[in-house]
């Protein structure tokens, strides 16, 4: 069988080609911020952390009215004109050189970057059909692996010049990748806005389904993978294992090739929200196995090949599992949410992203580094659980669909 990478011509490839453009902006500005915001603006790691956290917070709440804004005014427009403040949010990172300006710009930064990500989510629901949406996703996915790679090999060479004009240089380099995003999008047909229902009420519909709520906050759980390969996975390497300090690049590496060669085939098996759940289902177990066997690579005496043979395994099944549930993920999140609210709902569903960016380090920190086998055998059984419990709530808010359509 051979490997799908270049998706459909039309509108997926448009949105594709979006896609890797802020994402090659983004891969650079991730390997780079960090010591940007340290050796340029002098801020130190403690305002740093502080700072993304409250700019995420906010972010996660700004992502579902901006969500329903691209409902009501219309998803191209309100995409456009969001990546435009992604790109201004980036640009005044340029000019910040205390806390205070800082956290401003990191809150708008946070903010327009996950209303982004809903209003192209309903972007996407708008221009595609409902049966092509997963595998749509799954190329996307694929495309934004390949742009933070090239993105973040491109930041590796402002780091190994550490100067002031190279940490400038992928800063504007992200500016103007996010506002090149909204000139390509700009090339999508127009999707037309959603008339408001009798239900919508005052408030927004998606904060009142509890059912939804369930399924988001399982998802969120799932999520909690997110900061294993990049920051719980390396920690683990270097102080409780005889691996070398370069297999943390190889396992990084493996990940990005991984989803980028076969996301796509995996989200073929995904059709349908049974199929969904099953998935979900399948990729919690196969998470739960990669844990355990990241646990048994500090095993005692083990030599340096051995422990590196047994991380490659457990980063298989991580990646595996990883590219399951995300392809489970994407259908379940469109199918449960009503039609002509897709953006207030991918704008709530998104926001299990940013909660395991805030809560995640800590979290898994605390779970592997200082437990260690114990915590890695915890959090694998926290991703069973959560990927059993996904069935039930998907039926559950079927259901709770169901009624509402025969009530209204």
């Amino acid at each position: 069988m051979s490997l799908r990478i270049v998706p459909p011509s039309g509108s997926p490839r448009i949105l594709a080609v979006a896609q890797l453009v802020n994402s090659l902006g983004d891969g650079a500005y991730y390997v780079c911020s960090a010591l940007y915001f340290s050796r340029v603006v002098g801020l130190s790691p403690a305002q740093i952390g502080l700072g993304l956290t409250i700019a995420w917070a906010i972010g996660s709440v700004g992502g579902v009215p901006l969500g329903h804004l691209a409902d009501r005014r219309g998803p191209r427009s309100t995409a456009v004109l969001l990546a435009l403040a992604t790109a201004a949010s980036v640009a005044s990172f340029l000019f910040v050189r205390s806390f205070v300006p800082f956290l401003l710009a990191a809150c708008c930064y946070a903010t327009a970057q996950c209303g982004l990500a809903a209003a192209r989510q309903a972007l996407l629901a708008g221009l595609v059909a409902k049966e092509d949406r997963t595998e749509a996703l799954a190329y996307l996915q694929s495309t934004l692996n390949a742009g933070l790679a090239v993105g973040a090999a491109a930041g590796g060479v402002a780091l190994h010049f550490a100067t002031r004009e190279a940490y400038l240089s992928v800063l504007a380099m992200d500016a103007a990748a996010f506002a090149l995003c909204a000139f390509v999008l700009l090339r999508l047909p127009t999707v037309r806005a959603a008339a408001p229902t009798a239900g919508d009420g005052p408030g927004l519909a998606v904060l009142r389904d509890r059912p939804y709520a369930l399924v988001a906050f399982l998802n969120m759980v799932m999520l909690l993978r997110m900061p294993l390969i990049s920051l719980a996975i390396p920690l683990w390497i270097v102080e409780r294992t005889s691996a070398p300090g370069w297999s943390v690049s190889m396992l990084l590496v493996l990940n990005t090739g991984a989803v980028m060669l076969f996301q796509v085939r995996t989200a073929a098996a995904v059709t349908d929200l049974p199929s969904a759940t099953r998935t979900v289902r399948r990729g919690g177990a196969v998470m739960l196995a990669s844990c355990a066997v990241f646990a048994l690579s500090a095993a005692a005496g083990a030599p340096a090949w051995v422990a590196v043979a047994v991380l490659l395994a457990g980063a298989v099944l991580q990646v595996v599992g990883e590219m399951m549930q995300s392809a489970g993920a994407w259908q379940i999140s469109f199918d449960l949410a009503p039609a002509g609210q897709q953006g207030q709902y991918q704008g709530f569903f998104g926001t299990g992203v940013s909660v395991a960016r805030m809560l995640g380090p800590l979290l898994l920190t605390t779970l592997i580094v200082s437990w260690g086998v114990t915590g890695w055998l915890l959090l694998g059984a926290l991703f069973l659980a959560a990927g059993l419990a996904m069935g039930p709530a998907v039926r559950w808010a079927e259901k709770s669909d169901a009624g509402f359509v025969c009530a209204g």
